[in-house]
């Protein structure tokens, strides 16, 4: 059994309610427990300035699947909740999952690359991150997550009140 951290996202069709959907979709996979999910923030877009705010989270998770039956599953989930992969990048979307860390895996594969690329530079991964993992969390590839804390503001990000998560 491996530790996962999951990033979730989404800016449509009422992102709170997507990501608990989300959520207690992760709490069905198979040969999967989620163990811990983070408070959900809000933050400005990346890419085009005329969408929505987001909502993000991270969750962990502890799974027996390999990666590629793990990011199968994360992208069924979105597709059921209305994701439509476009050409465009950094879009509006009803639901963003993606695989942060994979245990101390470091997978370079044309679907999957981990830890995710320019985690580094979001606050809306990393900030939810630390609320979950270890305090001495260090990713495969050596980054130490207080140094990537420490090198990103935590610009834009505001951390929703919510009477409770799912």
């Amino acid at each position: 059994m491996e530790r996962v951290y999951i990033g979730l996202g989404s800016n449509l069709a009422t992102p709170v309610a997507q990501l608990d959907a989300a959520l207690q979709a992760l709490d069905r996979l198979p040969r999967s427990q989620r163990v811990a999910t983070s408070s959900f923030y809000t933050s400005e877009p990346l890419g085009p300035a005329d969408q929505p705010r987001y909502v993000n989270a991270v969750t962990a998770l502890d799974t027996h699947l390999e990666p590629l039956q793990l990011l199968d599953a994360l992208q069924a989930i979105e597709q059921a909740q209305g994701r439509e992969r476009k050409a465009e990048r950094w879009g509006p979307r009803t639901l963003d999952l993606d695989i942060l860390l994979f245990g101390n895996r470091l997978i370079d594969e044309a679907r999957l690359q981990v830890p995710h690329y320019h985690m580094q530079a979001r606050p809306f991964v990393l900030y939810p991150l630390a609320e979950i993992a270890p305090e001495r969390l260090c990713l495969a590839d050596g980054r130490k997550l207080i140094d990537l804390l420490a090198a990103c503001a935590p610009e834009g990000l505001e951390r929703l009140e919510r009477s409770t998560t799912a």
